[in-house]
């Protein structure tokens, strides 16, 4: 602790504001799993993958590092035009000393804000502005980060479970046929999911199923 008050006194007003726009970056860097969750399409991806798995009841398969992947480079791919805007508005200038680290934050925030708002319920935000007694905001600008944030992750989870349950439709009714078949020939005590598990497979190829879940994933955006 010494040291570090030491440090300080010793240092110049120019190295004190160099070592806490290094702190301010360091904690960005930190906090870059929690953005990629909730302020990108991450969430949504993630949670309908994983619909997609449990309706289709093969337990790990795919594998959980292989629907990560796939959200993630999803992520990127949605999320491009989004990162574009931040690297050319906030990034390069702040890389050329043309701006502040400060303003790179302002500047940055605005594209995921745009993108948010498009995705996020008048409902869900009201919740968030009201909670917090904030008036209601003209502008995008305008939101604050702490209630947009929020809004929009539960707004993406529930998208994501009406997509969820769409998914499981057909599915439910291939295990409701084969229930009602097994017990129609009395083979009661033979489970249901063995023999409905290759009929759900063959069907979800046949329709080419991974094909129209990311399409549908990305008209979703």
């Amino acid at each position: 602790m010494n040291e570090f008050v030491e440090f300080f006194n010793n240092s110049t007003p120019e190295n004190v504001s160099t070592s806490i726009k290094l702190l301010l970056l360091l904690t960005v860097l930190s906090l870059a799993p929690s953005i990629l969750i909730l302020m990108t399409c991450f969430t949504r991806i993630i949670i309908v993958l994983s619909f997609v798995r449990t309706s289709l009841a093969t337990q790990q398969m795919p594998p959980n590092q292989v629907l990560i992947g796939i959200a993630l480079f999803l992520t990127f791919f949605v999320m491009t035009p989004t990162l574009s805007q931040v690297n050319e508005q906030a990034l390069t200038p702040l890389f050329n000393e043309e701006i502040t680290l400060e303003e790179a934050y302002s500047r940055a925030e605005l594209p995921f804000k745009q993108f948010m708002s498009k995705h996020t319920r008048q409902k869900d935000l009201a919740l968030f502005l009201n909670y917090a007694g904030i008036e209601r905001p003209q502008t995008i600008e305008d939101i604050p980060l702490t209630a947009l944030v929020p809004a929009f992750a539960i707004s993406e989870i529930k998208t994501a479970f009406q997509i969820g349950f769409m998914i499981f439709i057909p599915f439910l009714v291939i295990d409701m046929v084969v229930a009602s078949v097994l017990m129609s020939m009395g083979m009661m005590m033979l489970p249901p999911v063995m023999i409905s598990l290759p009929f759900k497979i063959l069907l979800f190829v046949l329709v080419d199923g991974w094909y129209l879940v990311i399409k549908s994933l990305l008209q979703s955006f």
